[in-house]
């Protein structure tokens, strides 16, 4: 059965809270799992107004340390320490992240009453860093000011669903049911034969979720987001902002939908906008001049994939 895959969007601004826009973080949830990815000052107070499930986000994903990136971890945590949260936590982040929560708890004498699981994230190539029972999660390179990493969600292989006809006309054994609905045909011990183009439905395609957070425009991070079916790129300036872009290492709008048109994605999502912009239908202009399928990131709204 297809599982949910969607994206709420929970900050959309760059480094400074404005606008009524905050700072980076955005919830994944496939099926009954939820991902934190970034978690910017601020990220508590919009997990209760967008109602998240707090306890259920068991996985969170930091894609580098600009305090506008990890600022509301240390209170997050905290307030799972609070609430006397018992599961495991399990933390991907460049290297020093460890160190700043280690300080902090330290310094703060606090004891958390879950155990923190920390995964250092490496900023070169593409690494798979966590393979969990539906998704495999990827980190690739980005090109920030500081060491800075891309994430991609992928969903694994869905089992098949069975014919329902084919069910009520044949008794099949236990174990061809297994095998035809991992995808393979079925020989039994007595010969039968059971073909899965024949008991299975057409295969669904497996989604994925690409976030794409400071960068840089960096056509070599096309090769790991071929086809994604939702890209989320940085896109904090307009193209008459160019030059700002380069100098503090951010991308446009127009170069966020240039990604996104040369890894042929299904649709892009453009966020982390700079404070100047009061207004932001320049900048989905000009995404749409080069790729149609670009959208705003909006604070609240959920994108399914």
């Amino acid at each position: 059965m297809k599982r949910d895959f969607e994206v709420t969007i929970l900050g959309n601004t760059s480094s400074i809270p404005v606008h009524g826009r905050n700072h980076t973080a955005q919830v994944l949830r496939h099926g009954q799992s939820l991902f934190l990815i970034d978690c910017g000052e601020g990220t508590q107070l919009q997990l209760r107004k967008y109602h998240v499930k707090t306890s259920k986000i068991d996985h969170i994903f930091i894609s580098h340390l600009h305090g506008d990136h990890y600022l509301g971890l240390i209170g997050l945590l905290s307030s799972y320490g609070l609430a006397k949260r018992s599961s495991p936590i399990f933390l991907y982040g460049p290297r020093g992240l460890d160190d700043i929560i280690t300080t902090h708890f330290k310094w703060s004498n606090n004891r958390l009453s879950y155990r923190l699981h920390f995964v250092e994230t490496n900023d070169q190539g593409f690494n798979l860093i966590a393979d969990l029972p539906n998704l495999k999660v990827y980190t690739f390179p980005l090109i920030h000011r500081i060491p800075t990493t891309g994430f991609l969600f992928r969903e694994k292989p869905l089992l098949r669903n069975l014919i329902k006809e084919k069910l009520l006309k044949e008794k099949l054994p236990l174990e061809a049911i297994k095998t035809l609905r991992k995808g393979m045909d079925y020989i039994g011990t007595d010969g039968s034969f059971y073909p899965v183009r024949e008991y299975c439905h057409p295969k669904e395609a497996e989604r994925s979720y690409a976030y794409c957070s400071d960068t840089i425009f960096n056509p070599d991070i096309t090769e790991y987001i071929q086809n994604v079916d939702l890209l989320y790129h940085e896109s904090t300036f307009m193209q008459d902002n160019l030059e700002r872009a380069k100098t503090t290492f951010h991308s446009t709008a127009m170069e966020a939908a240039e990604i996104a048109k040369l890894s042929k994605v299904k649709n892009l999502l453009l966020g982390h906008f700079s404070s100047r912009y009061t207004v932001l239908d320049g900048l989905l202009a000009e995404a749409k001049t080069v790729f149609e399928n670009s959208m705003l990131s909006e604070e609240g709204k959920t994108y399914p994939l």
